[in-house]
């Protein structure tokens, strides 16, 4: 694996779409996040806390493996 490589990968932005194309604001607003870390997260250039990940499943009504994926060596 380079470096530098995601790890984990997430689904957030069709899930958002799925649930009646919640914004990224919206989103952002629902988890106490900013928009920009809402987008960093979704562009998987930021990997969220594990607080702030299960935030967004519970936003987003999922189990978490179905919003993010880990993705081993």
């Amino acid at each position: 694996m380079g470096k530098g490589a995601p790890r984990i990968s997430n689904d957030i932005r069709a899930l958002r779409f799925a649930r009646g194309e919640m914004t990224q604001q919206a989103l952002a607003d629902r988890i106490g996040v900013t928009r920009q870390t809402v987008n960093a997260i979704e562009g998987n250039k930021y990997s969220p806390s594990l607080e702030v990940a299960f935030r967004i499943a519970r936003a987003l009504e999922l189990p978490l493996e179905k919003v993010f994926q880990y993705e081993e060596d």
